[in-house]
C-alpha cells in the first residue's frame, strides 16, 4: 500500500504558476534590486564624503600646524668697507712765539687773524741796557784789537834783534807768547760782540714761517720777560693752516689696513654735504694698549683757509676689505648653547647655520662666515625653532643696507 502511494506521488505533476504572478515577482524584484543599489550608492557616497572631508582636514591640520616665517635676503658688503671716525684738526704747524731779549714792548705789528710770512716783523722790544752791553764789548774788542797790534808789533822787533844777538832769547818768547795772548784776548772780545749783536737782534721778533697769528698776549709798553716761558706768556702764538693734520685712533682690527696712501675724506657738521678729501700720511706702528686703537694720521689740503684748526670732524677711513661679508638685520640671530646661529630656508625646511660676526651696525650686523647672499635668511626666528623643521614663507623682502 506504501508502494502505491510512493508511485502515485512520483507520477504527481506540479501546476503551471499563471502569468500574471510571474510579472508581479519580475517587478518586485525590480524594485528590489534598485533600492539596493541606490542604497548601496548612498552608502558608498557617504563614507567617501566622510573620508574625503577627514583627508582634508588632516591636510589642512597639517598645513596649518607648519610655522609661516618671512625672510629677507643678505646683503652683499662692497669691496672698500669705511668706517667714520671722530677727530679734531690741528695746524701743520703750531708754536708759540717767545721772547728771548728782555724789556719792554717798543710796538706790535700783527694781530689775531693776520696773514704773515716767513720773516715778517710782529713786534719790537726796547732792551737800552743789551745795547749798552753791545757797545761796551764793542769798545772792549777795539782795546784787545790794538793791544794785540802792539804785541804783534813788539814781537816782530824783539824777533829782528835776535837775529844780531841784540836780545835775549827769553825776550823774544816773552814777546812772541804776548802776542798770542792778545790775539785769544780778541777772539774772546769778538765773541761776546757777536753774542750781544744776537740779543739785540732778538729786539725784533720776525714770524718763523707762513701762517696765521691765532693769538697776541702782549701789548706796547708791557715788560717782556725773557726768562717767563710759562703757558699763556708767549707774545704770540702762530699756526700754519695751509694744510691740517687730523689724529685719529683707528681700531685694531683696521689697523693692518691703515697704511699711509690710504684715501679718506672729511665731514663737518658747518658743512653739510661736503666732503674734504685727505690722505692717510702716517701711523704710529704700535697699538695703545689702553685702547687697542693704533695713531694714524690723515693730512687734508686747506689752500683757502675754510676749514679751521681746533673743528670737530668726522674722518671717513675708507679701509680695503680681505673678507666678502654680507649684512642682516640684527633679529635674525639666534644665541644657542652651541654658539651664535642664523636660521634660513633651504628646501622648505629651517636648518640653523653656524655665522661669525663682524662689525655691528646697531640694526644691522655683519657676518663675515657662514651667510651667501642667496640665502633665505629668518626674520625674528622662534627659540624654539630646530633645524630641519618644515616652515613656509609668509614674506620675503631684501636686508636694509648699511
Amino acid at each position: 500500500m506504501i508502494e502505491e502511494e510512493i508511485k502515485a506521488d512520483v507520477h504527481k505533476q506540479p501546476k503551471p504558476v499563471p502569468a500574471h504572478e510571474r510579472s508581479a515577482l519580475r517587478s518586485i524584484l525590480l524594485v528590489l534590486m534598485v533600492a539596493g543599489a541606490v542604497l548601496g550608492c548612498a552608502i558608498f557616497l557617504g563614507v567617501a564624503s566622510r573620508a574625503r572631508a577627514s583627508t582634508a582636514l588632516a591636510h589642512e591640520t597639517l598645513e596649518m600646524s607648519i610655522p609661516a616665517v618671512s625672510v629677507v635676503q643678505p646683503r652683499a658688503t662692497g669691496g672698500a668697507e669705511e668706517v667714520a671716525i671722530p677727530g679734531n684738526m690741528q695746524p701743520f704747524v703750531d708754536t708759540p712765539i717767545w721772547a728771548r731779549a728782555s724789556g719792554y714792548l717798543k710796538a706790535w705789528y700783527s694781530d689775531i687773524g693776520a696773514h704773515v710770512r716767513q720773516g715778517q716783523l710782529l713786534a719790537e722790544i726796547e732792551a737800552p741796557e743789551v745795547d749798552q752791553q753791545l757797545q761796551q764789548a764793542r769798545a772792549e774788542l777795539s782795546t784787545s784789537q790794538a793791544n794785540l797790534k802792539l804785541s804783534q808789533i813788539t814781537a816782530e822787533r824783539y824777533m829782528n834783534l835776535f837775529k844780531t844777538d841784540s836780545v835775549a832769547k827769553q825776550d823774544v818768547d816773552n814777546a812772541v807768547q804776548d802776542a798770542a795772548a792778545k790775539t785769544a784776548t780778541v777772539t774772546s772780545a769778538q765773541a761776546n760782540v757777536a753774542r750781544l749783536e744776537q740779543m739785540v737782534g732778538y729786539e725784533k721778533v720776525y714770524a718763523p714761517f707762513d701762517g696765521i697769528v691765532t693769538a697776541r698776549n702782549i701789548d706796547v709798553g708791557a715788560l717782556v720777560d725773557a726768562g717767563a716761558n710759562t703757558p699763556g706768556k708767549e707774545l704770540f702764538h702762530l699756526a700754519s693752516i695751509a694744510t691740517l693734520r687730523t689724529y685719529v685712533s683707528v681700531p685694531e682690527i683696521y689697523s693692518r689696513a691703515a697704511k699711509p696712501g690710504v684715501s679718506a675724506y672729511f665731514t663737518l657738521s658747518e658743512f653739510p654735504g661736503r666732503r674734504f678729501h685727505g690722505l692717510v700720511v702716517r701711523n704710529a706702528n704700535a697699538i695703545d694698549p689702553a685702547s687697542r686703537t693704533l695713531l694714524v694720521e690723515v693730512d687734508v689740503k686747506n689752500p683757502t683757509g675754510e676749514l679751521l684748526p681746533g673743528s670737530y670732524v668726522s674722518v671717513h677711513l675708507k679701509l680695503p676689505s680681505k673678507v666678502r661679508a654680507v649684512t642682516v638685520p640684527s633679529n635674525t640671530l639666534l644665541f644657542r648653547s652651541e654658539g651664535l646661529r642664523v636660521a634660513v630656508v633651504r628646501n622648505e625646511r629651517a636648518v640653523l647655520v653656524p655665522v661669525v660676526l663682524g662689525r655691528d651696525f646697531g640694526n644691522d650686523v655683519e657676518i663675515v662666515s657662514g651667510l651667501q647672499p642667496g640665502d633665505s635668511v629668518i626674520v625674528n626666528p622662534s627659540d624654539s625653532l630646530i633645524s630641519g623643521a618644515r616652515v613656509q614663507v609668509a614674506h620675503q623682502s631684501a636686508a636694509q643696507g648699511e
